[in-house]
């Protein structure tokens, strides 16, 4: 196997690549991927921009040479500018907005099976507690 080489069909340096450089849509989907489950549904998207704003991909997917993953590296913590494969490389120091924290809201098993939608999450939330009160309620003897 070559150093950088997608992941079985997950294309998840696909997805990555397709969220630095297009974001999310109003249903939290990576914007321009084909990966089957591109959904951050449990990202919220302030954190999401972020983390598009706070960094600069260098792809070196598919380049098959770990020195060159060193090199790019190296020209990462430099105090001035390195020119690295066409690119300029350095350390910019502390970024400069606050920082942000948060948490990932809940834990997604089956992204294929989750709502589309607020008003989905919201009517699956309902059906949830309807559930819950039947359940609950002793059975009646006739």
């Amino acid at each position: 196997m070559r150093a950088g080489v997608e992941a079985g069909a997950a294309l998840t340096g696909q997805a990555l690549k397709a969220l630095i450089a297009n974001g999310i849509d109003d249903k939290k989907r990576i914007i321009g991927t084909d990966a089957p489950h591109p959904f951050l549904y449990n990202i919220p998207v302030q954190l999401i921009e972020r983390f598009r704003a706070q960094l600069k991909l260098v792809d070196l997917q598919f380049q098959g040479d770990a020195g060159q993953i060193q090199k790019a590296v190296w020209a990462c913590y430099q105090e001035e500018p390195v020119d690295f494969l066409g690119q300029t490389l350095y350390d910019p120091g502390a970024y400069p907005e606050p920082p942000l924290s948060g948490r990932i809201t809940w834990r997604v098993t089956q992204p294929w099976a989750e709502p589309g939608s607020q008003e989905e999450r919201d009517a699956l939330t309902r059906a949830k507690a309807m559930i819950e009160r039947l359940r609950s309620k002793p059975l009646e003897k006739s």
